[in-house]
């Protein structure tokens, strides 16, 4: 089962007790369904739960019952759907709306004035033309509906609702989206998914996790091998210098600096200072180092 899917199924748990809302998540449903007209509703998914949830909440909402129901044990996509004529008339007149001189849908916002229906609507339109992606692979939810003015109504019911979509277009739908983490989470709570709302915190935080591990093993990585290459370029000037001058040639503290750097070639600077005796600062130890790497007679 997919994330998606998850989601949905989780939001299928509520019941829908108080008419309003059921009124109001049955609006959301039609309005971003497959079909919405005055000759037939159709609703296709592929959410077992959502469509055993259909029939009741529309029996509840309108007291109609679906002409078209998915068989026993059907899998895939299911289509549910009304085209008497009688129902359809109830559903608009619900609304408000004249069945035969519709032409364009629109929110009508009396029906979703309380803050439960607007959120029982955005419900219904979630688990009619929403969808999620799965958080482990980044952050994605959109609402699709044909509904052009009713994609730009929902944006408004959103923002009074605290929250800040984007919009586009695509093959012919008007979207809704979101990409930030926190904004999914917030969105799934309002509307009941809790369990979908925290899962995605879930996967934000170990994200963040393995991201920090992450830089901090390349940055842990970068730094040892900037010290192994520092080193290996001290060993090869002390080289030089053994060979051509021998280490007596050198000033005591830089003979000193040499033999610790001779016995500990892997050491870092800050590890090397702490084995200097007597005692010296890193910054110290680096510039005896450093002098090396050039080091003359002429020096002395």
């Amino acid at each position: 089962m997919s994330f998606s899917s998850r989601a949905k199924a989780e939001l299928c748990q509520a019941r829908p007790d108080r008419k309003c809302c059921a009124v109001a998540e049955s609006y959301g449903v039609l309005l971003y369904c497959n079909t919405f007209s005055a000759n037939e509703i159709r609703v296709i998914t592929a959410s077992p739960e959502f469509a055993s949830r259909l029939p009741k909440l529309f029996r509840r909402a309108f007291g109609v019952s679906f002409d078209r129901l998915p068989p026993e044990g059907a899998e895939g996509k299911r289509t549910l759907s009304i085209t008497d004529a009688d129902k359809l008339s109830a559903i608009f007149d619900a609304f408000g709306a004249d069945r035969g001189a519709t032409l364009s849908h629109h929110i009508n916002f009396g029906v979703i004035e309380e803050e439960c229906c607007r959120a029982s609507f955005i419900r219904g339109a979630f688990l009619a033309g929403g969808s999620v992606t799965d958080p482990e692979k980044r952050y994605h939810l959109e609402l699709a509906t044909s509904h052009r003015s009713v994609s730009r109504e929902a944006y408004s019911i959103l923002l009074d609702m605290g929250f800040s979509p984007k919009e586009t277009e695509r093959a012919g739908n008007s979207l809704l989206y979101f990409k930030q983490a926190d904004a999914i989470a917030d969105f799934f709570t309002t509307i009941g998914a809790s369990g979908t709302a925290m899962d995605i915190m879930t996967a934000k935080v170990e994200k963040e996790m393995r991201n920090t591990v992450t830089r901090q093993i390349n940055c842990d990585s970068h730094n040892a091998d900037k010290t192994v290459a520092a080193a290996q370029e001290q060993m090869n000037a002390i080289r030089r210098i053994a060979k051509d001058y021998g280490l007596d040639a050198l000033p005591e503290p830089l003979k000193d600096a040499a033999l610790l750097r001779i016995a500990n070639p892997e050491a870092s600077l800050a590890d090397l200072a702490t084995l200097s005796y007597p005692p010296v600062s890193k910054s110290c130890l680096s510039h005896r180092l450093k002098k090396l790497l050039t080091y003359t007679p002429e020096e002395d």
